[in-house]
């Protein structure tokens, strides 16, 4: 969840430091801080608030040093404050750590080390490992040892970067991401490419249990048993660090109106993998798909049209619950884990307890590299490029189009698709956001929405109601609308926004049946149909298509109104509080 960095080589650190913090701020954003080493000594600035707002105040890129640590933090143990943002030095201020992830034991080692004399300044468990690397300095005064000591005494997932006062710095990773950029001149370490891109695309991707240590001579890569490891450099696309928003206001608004093309870009550099997962569900014994968020969504909805167009049971599997029903997956079934990181740790933990069914691991990923893609038997690629929005927009609809390639090849092309004129159907309903923006206006001081869909639809209520929470924060809920005279009627009122998403599809009838009950209770009725009806206060409309492409339809105008209601409410749609693009803790 929240960014770390290192660097060492040639340059001034700071700037680098700040400009990677920056790009890599989707994973937390609620403090920032630097600390650079400089003459052996380390001097440290951080505060609340975003990397732009902190570094206009306390200037985090004027430290002076060609060694340093960085990070951006999303809060887990410790309120939002000052004290509480990273990077914490130890005792003695010889040695400053970032770290990204949860220490299970940092209360039982934070009593131990108080009882030998070490301070605390925060509130996280982060800081103990400051002082537990400053105690096993000053016993070895060897930073191999003191890593390897501290590492078989911290419990739960981690990933941290420690800096030493003469410009040392060593990184450990287990069951986190952990990234080296390695430069010309240069050295990175990183939760993500975005930090570093810029510099270098040779990168090596850190194995669990590994730590590396750095200096000005070079770096050595050891597992936790100080044994040496073998390395190997990958190269990875600079495509990646093309994440600036170009002439939008936010990277959610260039995101979503980057859709008509990301649409016709799903899954194209990886076809033989579609091809191969197609083999391998035609003759699996049982197909589980799982994800977290929208792409759960993605997941709902893969089981709708798999069953509809291609005969094929596919059970969905929130990735989160999957630990605590495992008896669920059965041996040599296959898995087809959703992610746009392909770092959420809810589905890494998914994949882990597939494979010990000796389940085949099919992933829908955005970045090919991740972790996820690394543990996959076949890998298939988004190919959107980077979302730097927090809430998924761009990602949901390329992994649908990847669902959709799947489905017409298991159908044996009953169902075709024309994505170029469907790329054209959608590129209309982006050309004149004005309607959409008058709406929004009257959500702004809305408290409850709630989004009611049927069949194939149902699962884009929820993806809707998810969009409005994460950019508005209004109270949203999706509704199956069979399901309304089940309880959900009772919170129709004058009070309440519903939207009702219906397209000219077998669904159609009835939902008109449930609008007139919502509206005879008095709430106000946005409809998303390409059909209009005097029943709807407002009418957004959507083109006339295919049934099976629906989703995608009604999704994009729901994307626009979740975020012109956010500049309505004065949220930033690029940030939402309190989370993050890339669940790496869970």
């Amino acid at each position: 969840m929240c960014s770390i960095i290192g660097y060492s080589g040639k340059e001034i650190a700071a700037p680098i430091l700040v400009k990677g913090l920056k790009r890599m701020e989707y994973r937390g954003y609620d403090s920032v801080g630097v600390a650079t080493e400089s003459d052996n000594k380390i001097e440290l600035k951080k505060g609340t608030g975003k990397v732009n707002e902190v570094n206009s105040k306390i200037h985090l890129d004027t430290l002076p040093g060609k060694v340093g640590i960085g990070h951006t933090r999303w809060a887990t143990h410790g309120k939002v404050t000052d004290i509480n943002a990273h990077p914490h030095s130890s005792n003695s201020g010889k040695i400053a750590i970032v770290h990204n992830g949860i220490i299970e034991n940092f209360e039982e080692l934070k009593k131990q080390l108080e009882s030998e004399g070490y301070s605390f300044k925060s509130e996280t468990d982060s800081e103990v490992i400051a002082n537990l690397l400053q105690k096993y300095y000053e016993l070895t005064a060897d930073v191999k040892e003191t890593i390897m000591k501290t590492v078989s005494e911290i419990k739960g997932h981690y990933a941290f970067v420690a800096m030493f006062e003469n410009g040392q710095l060593a990184a450990a990773r287990f069951h986190e991401p952990l990234i080296i950029g390695v430069g010309k001149d240069n050295v990175f370490l990183s939760s993500d490419v975005l930090g570093f891109i810029e510099y270098t695309d040779n990168v090596i991707y850190m194995k669990n249990r590994n730590f590396i240590i750095l200096d000005k001579e070079g770096f050595q890569i050891l597992d936790f048993n100080g044994k040496k490891i073998k390395h190997e450099i990958t190269k990875v696309s600079k495509e990646f660090g093309d994440a600036y928003k170009g002439d939008y206001a936010h990277f959610t608004l260039k995101e979503i109106y980057e859709q008509p093309e990301t649409i016709l870009k799903a899954g194209e550099k990886t076809t033989d993998a579609i091809e191969k997962t197609v083999d391998y569900i035609k003759h699996a014994k049982n197909i589980y798909i799982t994800g977290s968020g929208t792409s759960y969504n993605s997941a709902l909805i893969a089981k709708q049209i798999l069953s509809k167009y291609a005969k094929i049971k596919v059970e969905p599997i929130i990735s989160s619950e999957l630990q605590f029903s495992p008896d669920i997956i059965e041996e040599n079934s296959i898995l087809i884990a959703i992610s746009q990181s392909g770092e959420s740790a809810d589905v890494l933990d998914a994949v882990r307890i597939a494979k010990k069914e000796n389940c085949k691991i099919i992933s829908i990923v955005n970045l090919l590299t991740s972790s996820l893609a690394r543990r996959s038997d076949v890998v298939i690629g988004m190919n959107c490029g980077p979302e730097i929005g927090v809430a998924s927009t761009k990602s949901f609809t390329s992994q649908l189009v990847i669902i959709y390639k799947i489905v017409q090849k298991l159908s044996n092309n009953d169902i075709t698709i024309n994505f170029e004129k469907f790329s054209e159907s959608i590129l209309k309903i982006l050309e004149n956001p004005t309607k959409i923006q008058q709406i929004a206006k009257e959500l702004k001081e809305i408290s409850d929405i709630y989004v009611l869909g049927r069949g194939i639809n149902y699962p884009i209520a929820i993806e809707a109601a998810l969009k409005l929470k994460e950019l508005t924060y209004i109270h949203a809920e999706g509704i199956p609308g069979g399901e309304l005279k089940h309880g959900p009627l009772a919170l129709m009122d004058s009070n309440v926004f519903v939207i009702i998403i219906n397209p000219n599809d077998s669904t159609y009838s009835d939902t008109i049946t449930s609008a007139r009950e919502i509206k005879a209770r008095g709430a106000k009725i946005i409809g998303v149909s390409d059909i209009e009806s005097d029943l709807y206060d407002y009418w957004i409309e959507i083109p006339k298509i295919d049934e099976v492409l629906y989703p995608i339809s009604e999704i994009i105008p729901i994307q626009l109104l979740s975020y012109y209601a956010a500049l309505e409410k004065e949220t930033d749609p690029d940030y939402p509080r309190n989370l993050a693009k890339s669940v790496t803790v869970k």
